[in-house]
Parts: C-alpha cells; sequence; structure tokens
C-alpha cells in the first residue's frame, strides 16, 4: 500500500509538472518568457515547453483592440465647455516591450489618450471641433502613435465619437447661425440691386444715344400693355410733333 500510495504521489506531481510545463498558444497569442526573473525571448504560437519554476511567461494578445475614452471635459481655444468621447483603435507589435516597458500597457494607452484628446482638442475653437473632425483625429492619432511606440504598440485610428453642447449654448451657436444667414441674405440682395443698377444704368446710356432704339422700346412697352384686353391706353404725344405744329 505504501508503495502504491508514493506511485500515486508521484504521478500526481508529474502531471502537475506536466501542465506548469506544457503551454498552447493560441495563433494571435504571444508568450513573453522569463528565465529565472530575466527575459529570455517571445514563443509561440502554438506548443512551447518552459522549465518549470525556472521559467515563467506572460501572454500577450496581439490582436486589435477596441479601446473606448471616457468623456472628457475641454475648453476650447475660444472659451467654450464641451464633453468630448472617442474611441481608439490600437494593437501590440511588440510583445516584450509591451510587457517589460510598461506595467499595465492597457491602462497606460488609455490614459494618455485621454490626456492627449484633452491637450489637441483645447487647442482648437469649438467650430473645428465641429467641422474638421478628420483633422483632430490624424492630429491625435500621430501623437499618441508616436508616444506608445516605445511600448511596443501600434496606434491604428481614432475616431471622436460625441461632442455634447451645453442647451444654452447650443441656442446661442443657432442664434448665431440665424445671424449669419441674415448678413449673407443682405449681401446678396445688395449685389442684386447693384447689379440691377447697373444694368439700368447701361441700358438708360444706350437709349439716350439711339433715338430710334428708344421709339422701339416706346413701341415694345405699348404691345405689351395691349396684351390686356382691360388696359385703358393714353397715348402721350411725341415730342417730335409738337415741335412740328409749333412751325406751322
Amino acid at each position: 500500500m505504501i508503495d502504491l500510495a508514493s506511485y500515486l504521489a508521484l504521478a500526481v506531481l508529474a502531471i502537475i509538472i506536466l501542465m506548469q510545463a506544457v503551454k498552447i498558444l493560441r495563433e494571435y497569442e504571444r508568450a513573453v518568457v522569463f528565465t529565472l526573473g530575466r527575459y529570455s525571448g517571445v514563443k509561440g504560437p502554438g506548443l512551447i515547453l518552459l522549465i518549470p519554476i525556472v521559467q515563467q511567461m506572460v501572454k500577450v494578445d496581439l490582436r486589435t483592440i477596441v479601446l473606448d475614452v471616457p468623456s472628457q471635459d475641454v475648453i476650447s481655444r475660444d472659451n467654450v465647455s464641451v464633453k468630448v468621447s472617442a474611441v481608439l483603435y490600437f494593437r501590440v507589435i511588440d510583445p516584450d516591450r509591451a510587457v517589460i516597458q510598461v506595467e499595465d500597457y492597457m491602462g497606460a494607452t488609455s490614459q494618455l489618450a485621454q490626456t492627449t484628446l484633452r491637450s489637441v482638442l483645447g487647442k482648437h475653437d469649438l467650430d473645428e471641433m465641429l467641422g474638421e473632425r478628420d483633422k483632430l483625429n490624424r492630429d491625435i492619432e500621430e501623437i499618441l502613435d508616436a508616444q506608445t511606440e516605445a511600448w511596443g504598440i501600434k496606434v491604428a485610428n481614432v475616431e471622436i465619437k460625441h461632442v455634447d453642447i451645453d442647451e444654452s449654448m447650443v441656442r446661442a451657436i443657432a442664434r448665431q447661425a440665424e445671424a449669419e444667414r441674415n448678413r449673407r441674405a443682405r449681401i446678396i440682395n445688395a449685389d442684386g440691386e447693384k447689379q440691377a443698377a447697373q444694368a439700368m444704368l447701361e441700358a438708360a446710356q444706350t437709349l439716350a444715344g439711339q433715338p430710334e432704339a428708344m421709339q422701339l422700346r416706346y413701341l415694345s412697352t405699348l404691345y405689351d400693355i395691349g396684351a390686356d384686353k382691360n388696359s385703358t391706353i393714353v397715348f402721350p404725344m411725341p415730342v417730335e410733333l409738337g415741335t412740328l405744329l409749333s412751325k406751322m
């Protein structure tokens, strides 16, 4: 019985050691291996063997990670308070640096994204936040990508999701937009009146220089009036006829 118990204990111990020594990693996983606390390489995917007790590993996922950046209070360059949220897409390209260079690359990237979002957007006006999101996305992405490169992280994309404005500021923006539309309408009307006046002046100069043209215009006007059968037409006496009668 003692021998059988010893064999069972050895078998259990062997199974435990085997479980610690044999690891299977998926295609998108890598193992950062440490031997006696020192970095000794990256292994995987597939079946890998570790020396129990002597070697330990840290598993790293290489897939693209979607990280929601919490809503941030931002004061724009024109002193408008807004709440801005975004989403960040990144992935680990160097597992060893992601484990060795930073304690928690997920938390560090999240904190860095929040501070960068506030810093970049605070340099722009509200109109730029609302109308130039593509440019702002690229600026934030470039800054994050440059700063996370030392951690073995590649930032693929940054998208600003929401820019929430206070209700009172929404009303103020609406009034400003209405005033701007009215201003443009008055400018367009003024330009139209200016062009019409210029055209009338040119027509008057042309008619004044050509008496025959004046007579044709006079007859055309009479024809337009005569198209309405209910109209009563009073023919003015031509100036030439008055001159002729005065000589008789």
